[in-house]
C-alpha cells in the first residue's frame, strides 16, 4: 500500500479531496493511506505559532524548521519507516510530469509531504533531511497544499488497480501523445457531428482515426511531446 502523510498548516483545504470520487474509493478500498498532520500541533509557541520573519529582512514570513522537524519525525514514526521519501512542494523543484508521477506510483513507498506557506520553509530542514523539492509548474501558489493534492492524485489514479488499465494505457502522456477527442451523444450537436468511423463498429479504422487524431493534436499543442515521440518511433522502427 502506497501510503501519504501530509504536513500543512491548513487541514481543511483537504476535507473534499478525502472525500470525493476515485481518492475517496481507493482509500476505502485500502489501495491508498492518506493523513493530514497540522504542522502547529508542534509547535513549541504557547500560541502554536510557527512562522518569523526572515533573517537578513524581507517581506513575508519563514516556517521555523522546529515544527516541520518534529512533525516529520513524528511521520516516520507513524508510518514506521525511517527511509520515507520526503517531498517539499515547492516552486524550485523538478517539474511533476508524467514519468515522475509514474514513478512514484511503482516505487509503492512512504512519502511525507510538506506543504509551505508564506515565503516557504526554513532552508536547513531541507538539508537535515535530504528533503526532496517537485513543482507542479512554474507558477506560484499561496501554499503547497493545492501542489500536494495534485501530486497525490496523478499518483494515486497510476496504482495497480485504482482505475482500469485499458483506460490508463489511452491517457494523454502515456506514450508521449495527448489524447484523442472524445464524443459522445446527441450525434448532431449545433450542427457539429460525430465522426463517422467512431459510429462504424470497425475497431480496426476506430484504432486508426484515434492515433492519427492524437498526433494531429499533440504536434499542434505540444510540439515539445511532439518531438519526443517522433525520436522514439525512429528508435523503435530501426
Amino acid at each position: 500500500m502506497t501510503k501519504f502523510i501530509v504536513l500543512t498548516l491548513f487541514k481543511e483545504m483537504f476535507e473534499g479531496f478525502l472525500n470525493t470520487s476515485i481518492i475517496k474509493r481507493a482509500i476505502n478500498e485500502k489501495k491508498v493511506y492518506i493523513d493530514i498532520i497540522d504542522i502547529r500541533d508542534f509547535s513549541e509557541n504557547k500560541h502554536k505559532k510557527v512562522d518569523f520573519p526572515p533573517y537578513g529582512g524581507g517581506s513575508g514570513m519563514v516556517i521555523s524548521p522546529v515544527p516541520i522537524a518534529k512533525a516529520i519525525d513524528h511521520a516516520k514514526k507513524t508510518l514506521n519507516d525511517e527511509n520515507s521519501k520526503i517531498i517539499y512542494l515547492s516552486p524550485r523543484g523538478k517539474i511533476l510530469n508524467y514519468n515522475l508521477s509514474k514513478s512514484l506510483a511503482d516505487d509503492a513507498k512512504n512519502y511525507i509531504l510538506i506543504c509551505g506557506h508564506y515565503e516557504g520553509i526554513d532552508e536547513r530542514v531541507i538539508e537535515e533531511y535530504n528533503i526532496e523539492e517537485i513543482s507542479i509548474g512554474d507558477y506560484v501558489l499561496t501554499g503547497g497544499e493545492l501542489a500536494s493534492e495534485v501530486l497525490m492524485d496523478s499518483v494515486i489514479r497510476l496504482i495497480p488497480g485504482v482505475i482500469n488499465e485499458e483506460s490508463l494505457l489511452e491517457e494523454s502522456h502515456t506514450d508521449y501523445l495527448l489524447e484523442y477527442p472524445q464524443y459522445t451523444k446527441p450525434d448532431n450537436f449545433k450542427g457539429r457531428l460525430v465522426p463517422e468511423v467512431l459510429k462504424s463498429g470497425n475497431h480496426k479504422k476506430i484504432s486508426e482515426y484515434r492515433k492519427n487524431e492524437s498526433i494531429k493534436i499533440t504536434k499542434k499543442y505540444r510540439p515539445d511531446l511532439f518531438e519526443i515521440y517522433q525520436k522514439n518511433n525512429n528508435k523503435n522502427s530501426k
